[in-house]
């Protein structure tokens, strides 16, 4: 159900590099980390970047949004100052820079697509056909080796389907809502992911009871992860790469 690595790097190096950029995918891979999570949204020029925050302040600098940035201008921003002197002057990444470093060093990537409000199925298209003609050499039925789109819009995740069908798909939610059955074979998703925070024994067997795979966010203990594991959670991603392992059992 789960044919994919148990522990991911959250948004590429967790705690250890600045977020969604390609210096956090090579801190992962230094680690030991050859799956990773990261965020995608669609610049002015509807080019998909690897970004989290809709609007500048954050990670980026100064005052602005992405949806009105070019992605020209986005890649003229430094996006490692914030978290250290070590990294400044480190770029935002388009999808297609960070798909083309992950395939070069065989990292699988579980890509959130992130879009900005009001451009959820746009977004949700574009990361979907971008992802396919990317990985159109590998067979359909080698799924391990094909991004898994995730969401915690269903909108973009619709869009998704239709661009892309034969890739895999997760939908995301912070608490397991009453209709996740309905939503999981609506979207024909593979998994649901969903905040660890929220998650009970109960609601891990009925996931699982179900056939759909359960992933959960964001695991920084190990002794939690343990206790998800013990629930049967197919897979978590973490920031603390650091303290829990690539191979943590």
């Amino acid at each position: 159900m789960w044919p994919y690595p148990k522990v991911l790097a959250h948004r590429g190096g967790g705690r250890l590099a600045p977020e969604n950029t390609i210096a956090a995918l090579a801190c992962g891979l230094s680690h030991g980390f050859a799956a990773v999570e990261f965020d995608v949204m669609l610049s002015k020029d509807s080019v998909p970047v690897l970004m989290h925050d809709p609007d500048f302040g954050r990670t980026i600098a100064g005052i602005g949004n992405v949806a009105t940035t070019a992605v020209a201008d986005l890649q003229e921003m430094d996006a490692g100052a914030w978290f250290s002197a070590e990294f400044a002057g480190e770029r935002v990444p388009t999808y297609a820079e960070a798909m083309a470093y992950c395939r070069r060093h065989g990292i699988w990537m579980n890509v959130e697509i992130k879009p900005v409000p009001g451009y959820e199925t746009l977004t949700g298209g574009i990361v979907a056909a971008m992802s396919a003609a990317c990985f159109a050499d590998v067979a359909s039925e080698r799924v391990e080796q094909l991004p898994l789109l995730s969401s915690f819009s269903i909108a973009a995740l619709h869009a998704a389907r239709l661009a892309a069908p034969a890739l895999p798909r997760a939908w995301l939610c912070d608490r397991i809502e009453a209709d996740w059955q309905r939503q999981l074979a609506e979207l024909g998703a593979v998994a649901l992911h969903t905040n660890e925070a929220f998650l009970t024994p109960e609601l891990a067997r009925a996931v699982k009871h179900s056939g759909a795979a359960l992933f959960c966010y964001t695991v920084n203990s190990p002794t939690r992860a343990r206790e998800l594991l013990s629930w049967g959670v197919d897979g978590f991603c973490t920031d603390r790469i650091d303290l829990i392992a690539a191979d943590f059992k």
